[in-house]
């Protein structure tokens, strides 16, 4: 039975002895509204999907392990350890944990409780001999469940610690995808690292040209000046991408759970393969994404509440008992004579408080009204988060294709203008100005490729990373 709406006018008199007796013959009733899911708005299909990659049956972007995609074996053994070690998840699991032992803990109000107890007491004048008593007896006491409030705490406990293991989920993936776009990035400055290491070497030989050509007479001490200049300005910035390579790889190894000291990844090339995501549609993402199972869980909790504040409009019933023995000879302790055994029933119920029962109910229906809220504007944000990821892989394709040519163009132009400078046709200024949109096209170049790879893991992070709802327990 349920009274979602009892609060609002109490039962008094015979009406209230009736309901106890209606209750108790149904095994108790549960006061307060019965949880469902909230609606939220959703759309057939994402915006930004047109010409999406079709789904694979073995694509590993579907998968828990989707990593894997990207066909790198050092990544791969990376996020193995991020399950294992990573002092963030670990600190999320006991949370888990702690949550999940609390719905035993409430669960236990639903059995009664029983004690065993034993004593010893002498009694006697100052004049006579004193005699002992000896009781052991055993004893219960139960508050039956009447009106349902331990079954909603339980059912509270029971969404907390669901909302929970979403949480734990949650903070699994964001650390996988972390890791994953940290390690884009460390392979991203590699590549940096070899163009810069390349420009600073064709920068030496042009300066060495530069000055030769100043001995002879051939060219101005500004070219030699100019030349000497931008070599300069390359290998600084080539020196302090070492810095920012250290910063990234420490990132990774706190990632892993290990001091930075003990993570050392030397410099690799660019091998990262760009995966082709698996489509979805917005109705399914309400059952991957771990945020979303997490905020609409603890909505289905705040709902448990609102019947806890209702029971408390409710009498609270108490049934005791105890048995056992008392006798003033040990030989006789356990006979039919020295047995005894008493049973109780109490009942008690608040007239007056104030309002402070209402007040409750109000707060615990506000909560849920904002647990509600706060999960649909997570769904409006795990939207925009996918749309705004398969934006930029639908964009970032045909960039990298034109950044190609670019960087293709201007290394001929960088190659041609140096000749002509050798011939004495150009200036150095055209020079330096072709060497600089030269190596302005290769870093970009690369930028857009870890753009693409980088966005190809927020996407996957946006769709749940393999993750759905059934993944959390159901106790």
């Amino acid at each position: 039975m349920t009274a979602a709406n009892a609060h609002r006018s109490l039962p008094k008199g015979r009406s209230l002895a009736i309901q106890m007796l209606f209750c108790g013959a149904l095994s108790g009733c549960l006061v307060g509204p019965n949880y469902r899911r909230p609606p939220v708005l959703t759309t057939p299909t994402f915006k930004e999907a047109a010409g999406w990659a079709p789904a694979r049956p073995s694509d590993a972007a579907d998968r828990k392990d989707w990593w894997t995609v990207f066909d790198d074996n050092i990544l791969n053994d990376l996020e193995a350890k991020v399950n294992v070690s990573n002092q963030t998840l670990a600190a999320a699991e006991a949370a888990y944990r702690e949550a999940h032992a609390l719905v035993a803990q409430d669960r236990a109000a639903l059995f009664p409780t029983i004690t065993l107890n034993a004593s010893v007491t002498q009694a006697g004048s100052f004049a006579g001999k004193p005699a002992a008593t000896y009781t052991p007896s055993i004893g219960a006491s139960w508050a039956p469940d009447i009106w349902g409030a331990v079954r909603r705490t339980i059912e509270n406990a029971r969404g907390s610690a669901q909302a929970s293991a979403a949480t734990l989920a949650n903070a699994r993936l964001s650390a996988q995808t972390e890791l994953a776009a940290d390690y884009i990035s460390l392979r991203q400055l590699d590549e940096e690292k070899r163009i810069y290491d390349a420009t600073v070497k064709a920068y030496q030989h042009s300066l060495d040209i530069t000055v030769n050509k100043y001995n002879v007479g051939n060219a101005a001490q500004s070219d030699v000046l100019s030349a000497r200049g931008l070599l300069l300005t390359t290998q600084a910035t080539d020196t302090d991408l070492e810095q920012q390579r250290a910063r990234v790889e420490h990132a990774i190894a706190i990632l892993t759970g290990a001091p930075p000291a003990d993570l050392t990844l030397q410099p690799a090339p660019w091998t990262l393969k760009l995966p082709e995501i698996p489509a979805t549609v917005p109705t399914t993402l309400l059952q991957r994404r771990p945020d979303i199972a997490s905020s609409e869980r603890s909505a289905m909790a705040a709902n448990a509440s609102i019947g806890v504040a209702v029971a408390a409009y409710y009498p609270n019933v108490t049934l005791t008992g105890q048995a056992g023995f008392a006798s003033s000879e040990l030989g006789h302790l356990f006979t039919a004579s020295s047995s005894f055994w008493s049973l109780g029933a109490a009942a008690a119920e608040t007239i007056f408080d104030a309002g402070a029962r209402a007040a409750k109910v109000r707060g615990a229906r506000a909560a849920f009204d904002e647990a509600v809220a706060n999960y649909r504007q997570t769904v409006l944000t795990a939207f925009g988060q996918v749309e705004d990821n398969l934006a930029a892989q639908r964009v970032f394709g045909p960039e990298e294709k034109q950044l190609q040519q670019a960087a293709d163009v201007t290394a001929a132009n960088e190659k041609i203008t140096l000749n002509e400078y050798n011939a004495g046709t150009v200036d150095y200024t055209t020079v330096v100005t072709a060497e600089a949109a030269a190596l302005s096209s290769r870093n970009a170049l690369v930028g857009i490729q870890a753009n693409r790879l980088t966005t190809a893991v927020d996407l996957i992070e946006a769709l749940g990373g393999g993750w759905t709802a059934a993944d959390l327990p159901k106790d």
